[in-house]
């Protein structure tokens, strides 16, 4: 297991990566994100907001966390494929100073990630949540990525791999 410590909104998060084919329970699940690929490259998008990013986000009602990484990855790249369950990253808020009950996420809750093979890519508009989409060398990434840490690296390795 690789585990790193990230400042999210000044508080100390352990964030650990764990390899899984079996997804946690759906109500610990904050978010679903992964890595996509195409000819070899790695796909960003350059989010309103956030900068240069991997495609991911929340799950909708009655959406399972593949359906919303497929919605989310068409949503802000205008791509769709193939997808495999990589694993997720424990988001842990026990040393958290600033996490309580009323919290929107859980004390320790999971951002699962997947692997993209890209079959089709569509016109892309910029019209939802992203300004841009590039497909870079896998080296590359860190250049882009706003918030790079260790853990995205262990896992962009291993997508790369699966």
């Amino acid at each position: 297991m690789v585990t790193t410590y990230v400042n999210w909104n000044n508080a100390r998060v352990k964030l650990s990566w764990q390899t899984d084919a079996q997804l946690p329970p759906r109500d610990l699940i904050s978010s679903v994100h992964g890595f996509c690929f195409h000819n070899g490259k790695v796909l960003l998008v350059n989010l309103n907001h956030r900068g240069w990013d991997m495609t991911g986000g929340h799950i909708e009602a009655g959406e399972s966390a593949e359906e919303c990484f497929k919605r989310e990855t068409m949503e802000e790249a205008n791509v769709s494929g193939d997808c495999s369950l990589l694993g997720s990253i424990i988001v842990d808020h026990s040393e958290n100073s600033q996490w309580n009950e009323n919290s929107p996420y859980p004390k320790i809750g999971f951002q699962v990630f997947y692997r993209m093979d890209i079959k089709d890519i569509h016109d892309f508009d910029a019209g939802y949540e992203s300004s841009e989409r590039i497909f870079v060398d896998q080296e590359q990434v860190r250049e882009y990525y706003h918030d790079w840490h260790e853990l995205y690296e262990h896992i962009l390795n291993y997508a790369a791999n699966s």
